[in-house]
């Protein structure tokens, strides 16, 4: 792995996030990034794999 710039205007927060599944509507505290005025939900994949921080998943 190598590190290419640190992104100096990004905080990490925790959001009461709501999601559609299906036609029930489900909320819980989710960990994201906040960066350049949108929100990031931060996903992984579970094998020890970095965080990601897909900004296709940004909410405004």
């Amino acid at each position: 792995m190598k590190i290419l710039k640190t992104l100096e205007d990004a905080k990490l927060i925790i959001v009461d996030l709501e999601v559609n599944l299906g036609n029930q509507k489900r909320s819980a505290p989710t960990l994201c990034a906040q960066y350049d005025g949108k929100i990031i939900p931060l996903s992984t994949a579970h094998d020890g794999r970095p965080i990601l921080m897909n900004m296709d998943n940004a909410i405004e």
